[in-house]
C-alpha cells in the first residue's frame, strides 16, 4: 500500500477552503499512485477551532465538506482525516474528536480520540467526549487486507518516562497490541515547542516497538493565532527508526510505500537528522509571523527600531516572514537616544533592506510636559516621564500602522513581560508579540546563531542575506537599555538577565515558589522581589497582544493567573 502524508496548513474555521486544500493534496497523491492519504487532526476545521465548534452552521458545513470530498475524490483513493463527530444524544460535550475514512461516493467515522488534553493551551474537554475503545480499521489495498491502528494526537503521548507526565486514562497504544495492527497511524495537531520534534520521534519509536509495526505520524503545519504548528511529519519502521521525514515549517506531501524492503531493514543509521534547535526556533518564529499576518488579512508590517537587540531580531524575523519590501520601521529618537542606537538601527535596516522613517519625539515630549503641568502641578517626572516617552512612540506606531494598513509588531521579550518592564499603551502596543516567549538571554543566543556561519543555509532559505552579520556585533554587544533617561541601563532596575532568566524559568515553567528557590541557594530578597514583580505585572499581560508560543509555558491562553490575588 502506498501512503501519502498530507501535511497541510489550514485556516481555522475555513471548512470549504481547507477541504479544497485537502482535495488538491489527494489529486497529487493519486497522480503519484497513492492508495491512502492521511491528513492531520481536525483537518477540515484547522486546529484549534475553539468555540467555532459550538456553531451549528459550521458543523453542518463540515458535513457538506465531507460530502464534497467524497464526490470529488479520485477513484481508487481513500482519505483518512480528522473531523468532529456529533454525538447521538443531547448531553454535553456533544462531539467526538474523530477520524473519518472518505472513499469515492461515501464517508464514515472510523476512529475517536481517547485522551483529551485540557492543560496548557488545550481545552478539548470543553468540546469533546473521550472514546473508550481502541480503533482498528481494515482496508483492502493492493491485494491485501491492511490492519490500521488509528490514534489521534494525544493518544500517542502515553510514555511517562519520556515526557514526565501523561493524561489520566487508558493507554490507547497498549490496547492496540492484542489487535496486531500492520501500521499505526497518528493524526496530529501538535504545536511547536523546544525539544518537541525529538520527543515526538521518541514517542512514536516507543509505540512502534510495542506494536512491532511502523508508525505514520502526520502533523499539521502553520501558525494559528499564538500557536505555531511545525509539521515535520514522519514515519518510523517497526524498530522505531525514522525512515521518512517531511519538511519542517512548510506545507508538504510525502509518499511512502508500506511494503518496501526499507521498512523491514530500517535502523537508527537511516534516521534523518533534525535541524539544529536554533534553526527550528527561527523557522517557527518566521512561520508564526507569516501566517498570523496572512490569515488576519495583512501583507505588510511595521515596528519600532531602537537600536536594541529585541527590535533587531523582530525586524529580521519580519523581513523573512513577509519580505523586506513589506516591512517598515520607525526610528523615534528622544533627547536620551544615543547616536550609536540611531546609527545601529539604520545599519540594520540597510542590511535587511527594509524602509525606515525617523520621527524625533522631543517636540511631542515638550507638548505633553506643557499640557500636564497644570493637573500635575509641574512637569511629568521620574517613571511618569519615562512612560510618556514610550506611550508617545506607541501612539506614533499605531497611527502609522492604522493609516497604512500594517500589522504592528510588538518587540518586547518574555523577561520584560514577566516582570512588567514594559509600558501599557506604549512599547506593548501591537497586534502580535513576536518574541514575547523568548527570555532576553534566549534573544542574545538566537541572534548570535543568526550572525554565525552555521545559519547561512537557513538564512538563504528564508530569503535573508546568507553571508556576513545580520543583527551585527554592535547591537549584540550593547548593554540593554530603554534609553528613557541619561545613561540608563536595564540593570539599574532589574537583576542581570543571566541571573533573572533562570529564576523566571523556575517560577513560570517549573512552578516553583520563592521558598524553593531560597532552599536552592537563591538570595531570599531576590527570590521574593522577582516573584513580586511577576505577580504585579499580571494586569499588564492581560492587555498584551498575542504571544507566539515557543516554550512549555508561555503568556497567553495557557497562562490563567488571576489579577487580584494574594
Amino acid at each position: 500500500m502506498r501512503l501519502a502524508l498530507a501535511q497541510i496548513n489550514p485556516l481555522v474555521g475555513d471548512l470549504t477552503g481547507n477541504g479544497e486544500q485537502i482535495l488538491q493534496a489527494c489529486r497529487k497523491a493519486a497522480a503519484a499512485g497513492a492508495d491512502l492519504v492521511v491528513a492531520p487532526e481536525l483537518a477540515l476545521w484547522g486546529y484549534p477551532p475553539r468555540d467555532l465548534l459550538l456553531r451549528p452552521a459550521l458543523r453542518h458545513q463540515e458535513q457538506q465538506a465531507l460530502d464534497q470530498l467524497a464526490a470529488e475524490l479520485p477513484q481508487g483513493l481513500a482519505l483518512l482525516l480528522g473531523v468532529s463527530e456529533p454525538t447521538a444524544d443531547r448531553q454535553t460535550p456533544d462531539l467526538f474528536n474523530a477520524a473519518a475514512l472518505v472513499e469515492p461516493g461515501s464517508w464514515r467515522v472510523v476512529a475517536r480520540k481517547r485522551l483529551l488534553p485540557s492543560y496548557d493551551v488545550f481545552d478539548e474537554r470543553r468540546y469533546f467526549r473521550p472514546a473508550d475503545e481502541p480503533c482498528l480499521l481494515e482496508l483492502d489495498r493492493q491485494g491485501r487486507r491492511w490492519r490500521l491502528g488509528i490514534t489521534i494526537c494525544e493518544d500517542l503521548w502515553v510514555e511517562e518516562a519520556l515526557h514526565q507526565q501523561r493524561l489520566l486514562g487508558d493507554d490507547p497504544v497498549a490496547d492496540l497490541q492484542a489487535l496486531q495492527p500492520d501500521l499505526l497511524l497518528n493524526l496530529s495537531a501538535s504545536p511547536f515547542g523546544s525539544g518537541k520534534a525529538q520527543l515526538r520521534r521518541e514517542l512514536a519509536a516507543a509505540a512502534a516497538r510495542r506494536l512491532r509495526c511502523p508508525v505514520v505520524y502526520v502533523n499539521q503545519v502553520g501558525g494559528n493565532d499564538e500557536l505555531v504548528f511545525d509539521g515535520g511529519s514522519f514515519i518510523t519502521g517497526a524498530s522505531g527508526a525514522v525512515i521518512h521525514q517531511l519538511n519542517f515549517a512548510e506545507a508538504d506531501l510525502g509518499l511512502w510505500d508500506a511494503g518496501s524492503a526499507a521498512v523491514a531493514s530500517a535502523s537508527a543509521a537511516d534516521t534523518p537528522a533534525l535541524p539544529a534547535a536554533d534553526e527550528l526556533l527561527l523557522r517557527a518564529l518566521v512561520l508564526g509571523v507569516r501566517d498570523y499576518a496572512r490569515k488576519c488579512g495583512f501583507s505588510k508590517a511595521l515596528l519600532g527600531l531602537s537600536g536594541g537587540i529585541d527590535s533587531a531580531l523582530v525586524a529580521a524575523i519580519a523581513a523573512a516572514a513577509l519580505g523586506a519590501e513589506n516591512v517598515q520601521a520607525l526610528l523615534m529618537p528622544s533627547p536620551w537616544s544615543s547616536e550609536g542606537s540611531i546609527h545601529d538601527s539604520l545599519a540594520l535596516a540597510d542590511r535587511l533592506g527594509i524602509a525606515t522613517h525617523t520621527v524625533p519625539i522631543e517636540p511631542l515630549m515638550a507638548s505633553f510636559d506643557a499640557a500636564l503641568s497644570s493637573p500635575l502641578g509641574g512637569e511629568p517626572a521620574g517613571l511618569t516621564a519615562e512612560n510618556l516617552q514610550s506611550r508617545i512612540r506607541g501612539t506614533l506606531l499605531m497611527a502609522v500602522a492604522n493609516q497604512q494598513g500594517q500589522l504592528l509588531l510588538s518587540t518586547g521579550n518574555k523577561s520584560e513581560l514577566a516582570v512588567g518592564y514594559c509600558t501599557l499603551y506604549g512599547d506593548m502596543n501591537g497586534g502580535l508579540a513576536v518574541i514575547g516567549d523568548l527570555y532576553k538571554t534566549s534573544v542574545f543566543r538566537l541572534c548570535a546563531w543568526i550572525d554565525s556561519e552555521a545559519s547561512a543555509h537557513c538564512r538563504a532559505a528564508l530569503g535573508l542575506p546568507a553571508t556576513g552579520e545580520l543583527v551585527g556585533a554592535a547591537i549584540r554587544e550593547k548593554p540593554p537599555s530603554a534609553e528613557l533617561r541619561p545613561d540608563q541601563r536595564d540593570s539599574d532596575s532589574l537583576p542581570d538577565y543571566s541571573v533573572l532568566d533562570p529564576l523566571l524559568q523556575s517560577l513560570l515553567e517549573d512552578h516553583q515558589s520563592p521558598e524553593e528557590l531560597i532552599a536552592r541557594g537563591v538570595d531570599a530578597a531576590l527570590a521574593h522581589r522577582v516573584m513580586g514583580l511577576l505577580r504585579r505585572a499580571e494586569f499588564k499581560r492581560r492587555q498584551a497582544p498575542p504571544v507566539l508560543k515557543l516554550s512549555q509555558r508561555s503568556f497567553g491562553s495557557g497562562w490563567r493567573m488571576p489579577i487580584a490575588a494574594a
